[in-house]
């Protein structure tokens, strides 16, 4: 018993103790997490870190800049100096001592041409040293800066040191470094506090166009980003997120009338096929002639549905890019005959004629271009009217091999010919119960040729007849 209130008491205390430190990870997570995902701190710290290093370079330039400043100083004063020295030192014997006029000067070393000492007065430092690096290890270790020369008097060369204390110099260095310093890190506080805002500034355009992009639905797909707030790259971006924007909604638009279109379009039988079977429920089981109408009526609904559903699948494997085509080589010409040959059979009142000389071998889905073919030669015989002539001829263009399709029909007016190849579009002629039709073929006809990297060429002059070409790549004569 004694043992379990201990064990309580025991975790409580943990729990208290504990406690801090988990409150404390969890500022540290959230800490990390706004570091890790927000712009702003990335562009404050960005700035703040070139700011930063901007800063140590300044101050080592201006520190290295002052420091050679000064011992080119040094040097001066030591070429005005040497000269007098040797000829007083050599000529006159005098003694060196005499001639340690400046507070700068430590010593003075004086040798022969066989680097012999021949005076010295001062500083212990007694070689003669015209080696940098060793020059600036005694500058680093002993605050002395050692100016060396060579001097010819009477036909004899001379080797002078002059020792330099750059204490001065040093402490000099110091302040003004320390000056900088403070200077830059008081600059790096006042960046580090209106580098957010000014930050929160620069992105403020972006946060603008997340809100307008959070707004943007099916209902107001229109919405678009204000261009003229923004600059620059904001300014190319949110013309990118507009023209994407633009072909969204086209593409949704094309998709609501697709799906209105293909509605409507099946309305129409599913209609047609319940008024039926209301009519054979009610007495068309004893009305032989009424069954007889209905299952007709029916049979010819369904196969339109049939046809109609085919037709939504092909174009919508077409835009899931999912649409396969089956290619092999073969001559287009065979082909082409091979269609006419079919329409003469089923059009007996018009009058179609096959021009093909060309054969050239075209490398593509020989099923598909004969759909694509006949879907030109039946949309010819529809708007043609009895006893018209239907012309089919094959050509070569450049590097295209080239399917005519010619009739003399009722032709199309020149404000419908950008429509022909839409989705569900009739011309009104078409639109009449005799000429039937969903106004598909030519849209999936664009499709098959498209998809074989084609092209269709039109010509049509109203009540006179309409030409489509297909253009198709050949592969050899």
């Amino acid at each position: 018993m004694k043992k379990s209130i201990l064990q309580r008491i025991f975790k409580k205390i943990l729990k208290v103790i504990t406690l801090p430190l988990i409150f404390f990870k969890k500022i540290i997570d959230n800490l990390r997490k706004k570091i890790k995902l927000s712009i702003t701190f990335k562009i404050t710290s960005t700035y703040l870190g070139l700011y930063l290093l901007s800063l140590i370079l300044v101050v080592i330039l201006t520190l290295a800049g002052y420091l050679g400043y000064k011992l080119y100083e040094l040097d001066n004063t030591g070429d005005s100096y040497a000269p007098y020295i040797v000829e007083k030192t050599v000529h006159n014997k005098e003694s060196l001592d005499a001639f340690v006029i400046d507070e700068r000067i430590e010593g003075i070393l004086l040798h022969d041409n066989n680097f012999n000492l021949i005076s010295r007065t001062g500083s212990e430092y007694k070689d003669y040293e015209n080696n940098i690096f060793s020059k600036i290890e005694i500058i680093r270790n002993n605050r002395i800066y050692k100016y060396t020369n060579s001097y010819a008097f009477n036909d004899k060369l001379y080797y002078l040191t002059i020792n330099f204390n750059i204490q001065r110099i040093v402490s000099e260095l110091m302040i003004i470094g320390i000056f900088i310093t403070g200077a830059g890190l008081l600059g790096a506080l006042i960046l580090a506090a209106i580098g957010p805002l000014a930050s929160k500034k620069i992105v403020r355009p972006i946060k603008d166009m997340t809100e307008v992009a959070k707004t943007i639905t099916s209902n107001n797909i229109n919405t678009r980003l204000n261009v003229k707030a923004s600059q620059y790259e904001l300014k190319e971006l949110a013309e990118t997120f507009n023209k994407m924007m633009d072909r969204i909604e086209e593409d949704y638009i094309r998709q609501q009338h697709f799906v209105s279109d293909a509605s409507h379009e099946l309305r129409t039988p599913i209609a047609v096929m319940k008024g039926y079977a209301d009519m054979l429920d009610r007495w068309g089981k004893k009305d032989q002639e009424v069954l007889e109408e209905s299952i007709q009526a029916i049979k010819n609904e369904t196969n339109n549905m049939q046809d109609l559903v085919e037709k939504l699948l092909f174009i919508a494997r077409n835009d899931k890019n999912t649409l396969k085509l089956n290619k092999e080589e073969f001559v287009l010409k065979d082909l082409v005959k091979e269609v006419a040959k079919e329409t003469k059979m089923i059009s007996n009142n018009k009058n179609i004629e096959c021009i093909c000389e060309d054969n050239s071998i075209v490398f593509a889905d020989k099923n598909r271009i004969k759909q694509a073919i006949r879907i030109f030669v039946e949309n010819a015989i529809k708007f043609t009217p009895d006893n018209g002539s239907i012309f089919i001829r094959c050509r070569r263009d450049e590097d295209y091999t080239v399917v005519d399709i010619e009739d003399t029909g009722i032709g199309i007016k020149k404000r419908n010919l950008k429509k022909i190849f839409d989705r569900f579009y009739k011309e009104e002629l078409s639109r009449e119960k005799e000429h039937g039709g969903h106004g598909l073929g030519l849209s999936i006809a664009k499709i098959i040729v498209l998809g074989h990297r084609g092209k269709i060429k039109v010509k049509s002059t109203y009540e006179k007849g309409s030409i489509f070409s297909i253009y198709l790549p050949y592969i050899k004569k």
